[in-house]
């Protein structure tokens, strides 16, 4: 199973990274794979690499789920 996390674009490089916050812990990301990221987008961030672009409303809801699913563990 695969898991993609939403995560808040902070800032982009010319060469593809990102600085990505994933609830307040702040990352190095990779946003080859989805074009014309800018700071203050959402995506979706699997093993270290932006593969979708979210709109906030979207994200918001996946953390909402992975919190309700944190709580039952």
């Amino acid at each position: 199973m695969c898991l993609g996390v939403p995560a808040e674009v902070l800032q982009v490089e010319a060469d593809g990274r990102a600085e990505v916050s994933i609830g307040g812990t702040v990352r190095e990301a990779r946003v080859d794979l989805v074009p014309d990221v800018k700071k203050g987008d959402y995506v979706l961030l699997h093993a270290g690499f932006a593969i979708q672009r979210l709109d906030a409303e979207a994200a918001q809801e996946i953390l909402d789920l992975l919190g309700q699913l944190a709580e039952v563990q």
